[in-house]
């Protein structure tokens, strides 16, 4: 059998589904081995493809094999041949259903007649038509009537997307009008209608199903450009590493979306150019070899190819994606130091100092628990004085001082160490000999401090002890014994200034009397601070400090507690006063206390007793069933427990006043208590009165003066009251250059002629004028008071419009003295002047011309 091309010659290439059958480019069918007898016909199918367009095109072939065949041609089919068949396999008339139905004899009831189904109409996508396309032809049992319309209605007819598919109304012949797209849209359902000129339907409408047929025009999409993914270094092989996925948007039911998947590189090729495989139907990706390394290769490089086709490279649409395989790290290098031996020193008496820098080499990760170095010191160091720090960034271990070294102790340590990592090796690694290394430590000397060897020190004495006595020897000592130092003494702090240290062997005597009860001294106990230092370079120096307990003698007397107090005149069963004594002194120089009354002044038994409450504790009241209110001063006498006791005369001052019911003092027996009798109190009670009194007086007083003010008339116009108003003095106006009127009416005249002889009208501003004077009213001997106010304003205007009153015109200038001056030179006066002048008579102008009379009056004095 053979496929041939016919027209458009195409370059096309064959596949066939049975694997004892094959097709060559040319289109022969062969057997690919040798086939026996069949009993039955054998049916594959056959795809063509052209190679440089995406379309394919496939047909069933059937064979019916007799005796034995191989490899010979069976037949030959044109691809347009094929093609035919797909449209060809249409049906080419579709009827509508029959309306004659049978009837029964008995009933009546009629059963339709069973139609034909109509099969789907199949057709290819992406079809090059010529369109539009046949691909049906819908009759009516009824077209013998001319008048019959045919019409198609559904999705892709009348209905969006509409105009894919009409009908011609008069024949019936259905077309496609354009190319199918599957993946846009795989089947159509149309229905049509059969009616006659009227619109009255013929027929009933028939449902047409139209199915789009794939061709393979898309090629698998990965779902991701990139994938990424990760191994574990040293795995076994079969190890999952990751899965890349495509898909197809043809039909998966058909070899058109059948994806296989293959890798087509590994970059690098190290160990192996095929450490890893592909799944060709899942895209699972595996390892196929071992050998995986970090430390060689950390990171693998794989294109992934996807086919259609089931795979078919020479038919099938292809794509790639890129897959990155990382290659994680296990912990399969322990660390190695660097060198075998590592050395440092250290001064002695130093800490948190760095003594070594322990380097290793570790070649997993960095910065990752497979690569982060642990020091362990497993020897030389039982007394803890050293330490491995890792430093983060390096991984080297810094080993460090935490416990002061002694060059005196120890003048060199030899330490083993360890190094490890935090998360523990692989299973099968083993560790490393050049894990462990040795590290020596030299100690310098330096010059260490004199030491108190007991700091602080305490030492107990009794308060009192003179000036000059030796408490102890503070002495220290100095730690370096290699090296002879002299060690001096000083004191540091001593609060109260009461010692002394001797600067060569450190004893401690005393310059003041020690006080227990001194400020300085806190729960019976004295601090002072000294300083020891030696001679040596550098210097150094150590404090130590003294602790001086006081022992507690009785030196102070107690003290009566309260000072003040107060009780009832007459007795009362709670008109009594407790007492107590403080004293500075401690046990056993304090209480119990013993309180007594002194003999003298006798009153002070007759009037008081006092009787004991306790240790500490007595009561003072008064013996009598009565004594006068006022204050009163009482002796007593208090005396401690101490060996031998100290007594002290203290004075309580008590006051005596009546009380009320309850027993608590009244505001006036508090004020007779204070020493005041009943005369002095009610001379102060009339004294307040009569001060109260004229307050009062002199109250009504201002505020009846006050009304007589307010009612009484003004007797000027408040405009003129000059009380309230400024007044302003020594405003003279501006100069004479600044004003302009005729300032010669200023100057002094020579004759009156001008006056007298002036027209009449015109005056000097400063004369009087020769009128007569207005008229002012008359004051009436005994005015109405009422009258005052209207007498006084009647003067008013009349004074305001008199011209002869002064003055005779507002504008007044002062202080001008003319343009010229009819006296000679002032200079004309000359004291050197050699003629007669006598200036005596400059003694008689008196005191202010003294000074100018002894000047000028001396004369012959001379």
């Amino acid at each position: 059998m053979k496929f041939e091309n016919c027209q458009r010659s195409r370059e096309v290439g064959f596949i066939s589904s049975h694997p004892n059958f094959s097709v060559r480019p040319d289109g022969t069918v062969y057997t690919q081995q040798e086939v026996a007898n069949l009993s039955e016909p054998v049916q594959f199918m056959v795809t063509a493809r052209g190679l440089h367009d995406p379309h394919i095109w496939e047909t069933t072939v059937k064979l019916a094999l007799v005796g034995h065949l191989h490899s010979l041609p069976l037949t030959k089919m044109g691809i347009e041949e094929m093609l035919s068949r797909v449209w060809d396999s249409q049906p080419k008339v579709i009827r509508f259903s029959r309306r004659h139905q049978r009837g029964s004899s008995a009933n009546g009831l009629r059963r339709q007649k069973r139609d034909w189904v109509i099969p789907p109409i199949n057709v290819p996508e992406n079809s090059r038509g010529p369109f539009p396309h046949m691909l049906v032809r819908i009759r009516s049992d009824q077209d013998k009537d001319p008048g019959i319309r045919y019409s198609i209605t559904g999705a892709g007819a009348d209905q969006p997307p509409s105009g894919i598919y009409n009908i011609d109304p008069i024949s019936g012949n259905m077309f496609v009008t354009q190319p199918l797209d599957r993946e846009e849209r795989a089947s159509y359902h149309l229905r049509a209608h059969a009616v006659d000129m009227n619109g009255n339907q013929v027929e009933n409408p028939i449902d047409l199903y139209i199915y789009v047929i794939d061709m393979n025009d898309n090629r698998p999409e990965f779902q991701n450009q990139v994938y990424n993914g990760s191994v574990a270094e040293g795995s076994k092989p079969g190890s999952s590493v990751m899965q890349v996925t495509a898909s197809d948007s043809d039909d998966s039911t058909t070899a058109n979306g059948m994806v296989r998947y293959r890798i087509l590189s590994q970059t690098p090729h190290s160990p192996i150019p095929n450490m890893f495989t592909i799944n060709s139907e899942t895209g699972d990706i595996v390892t196929v070899a071992a050998g995986l390394d970090r430390e060689k290769v950390s990171q693998y490089t794989l294109i992934v190819q996807a086919t259609d086709m089931e795979g078919n490279l020479n038919f099938g649409l292809s794509n790639t994606a890129t897959a990155l395989i990382s290659i994680t790290d296990i912990n399969d290098n322990p660390p190695e130091f660097t060198v075998r031996t590592f050395s440092g020193e250290v001064p002695e008496n130093k800490v948190n100092v760095v003594v070594a820098n322990l380097t290793v080499v570790d070649r997993d990760q960095p910065h990752s628990p497979n690569w982060n170095a642990v020091y362990r010191i497993v020897n030389g160091d039982p007394s803890g004085h050293f330490t491995i720090r890792t430093n983060p960034i390096t991984n080297e271990g810094m080993l460090t001082v935490i416990k002061p070294v002694d060059f005196e102790m120890n003048r060199a340590f030899m330490l083993t160490v360890v190094v490890s990592n935090q998360a523990h090796l692989a299973s099968g690694i083993q560790s490393s000999l050049q894990s462990t290394a040795g590290v020596t430590i030299s100690v310098q000397d330096v010059n260490e401090p004199p030491v108190f060897p007991v700091n602080p020190k305490i030492i107990r004495f009794e308060e009192g002890v003179p000036a000059g006595t030796t408490l102890t020897v503070f002495a220290a000592q100095d730690p370096d014994h290699f090296i002879h130092q002299i060690v001096r003494y000083a004191k540091l702090s001593d609060p109260a200034n009461w010692l002394r240290i001797n600067r060569t062997n450190g004893q401690i005597t005393t310059m003041a009397l020690l006080d227990r009860e001194s400020m300085y001294v806190r729960n019976n106990m004295y601090e002072a601070t000294f300083l020891a230092y030696d001679n040596g370079s550098p210097q150094a120096s150590g404090t130590g400090t003294l602790q001086i307990y006081l022992i507690d003698v009785n030196d102070n007397a107690p003290v009566l507690v309260p000072r003040e107090a107060q009780v009832c005149e007459r007795t009362r069963p709670n008109s009594r006063i407790n007492i107590t004594a403080s004293d500075a002194d401690t046990d056993p120089n304090v209480g119990p206390f013993v309180f007594e009354l002194p003999s003298f002044p006798p009153s002070v038994r007759r009037n008081w007793t006092i009787s004991r409450l306790s240790g500490d504790y007595a009561q003072l009241k008064l013996r009598i069933s009565y004594l006068e209110a006022g204050m009163y001063e009482i002796p007593i006498i208090v005396s401690d427990s101490g060996n031998p006791p100290l007594s002290n005369r203290s004075v309580i001052r008590v006051k005596v006043c009546p009380c009320d019911h309850n027993g608590d003092c009244s505001a006036t027996g508090a004020v007779a208590a204070a020493g005041l009798g009943t005369g002095a109190i009610i001379a102060i009670l009339i004294c307040i009165i009569i001060l109260l009194s004229m307050v009062l007086l002199f109250v009504v007083w201002m505020k009846r003066r006050e009304k007589e003010r307010q009612a009484k008339p003004l007797l000027i116009d408040p405009e003129d009251d000059v009380r309230d108003n400024i007044l302003k003095y020594d405003e003279e106006g501006g100069g004479e250059e600044d004003q302009d009127y005729d300032l010669s009416q200023l100057q002094q005249p020579e004759s009156l002629d001008h006056i007298i002889n002036k027209t009449t009208g015109v005056r000097r501003v400063d004369e009087r004028p020769v009128i007569a004077e207005s008229q002012y009213p008359v004051r009436p001997s005994v005015p109405h008071p009422g009258d005052i106010g209207d007498f006084i304003n009647d003067g008013l205007r009349a004074a305001d419009n008199d011209p002869t009153a002064p003055p005779y015109d507002s504008l007044l200038v002062f202080d001008y003295e003319g343009s010229g001056s009819t006296a000679g030179s002032v200079s004309s006066l000359n004291s050197t002047s050699s003629g007669d002048q006598d200036y005596d008579y400059l003694n008689d102008w008196g005191p202010r011309f003294k000074k100018l009379a002894d000047l000028y009056g001396g004369g012959d004095d001379d």
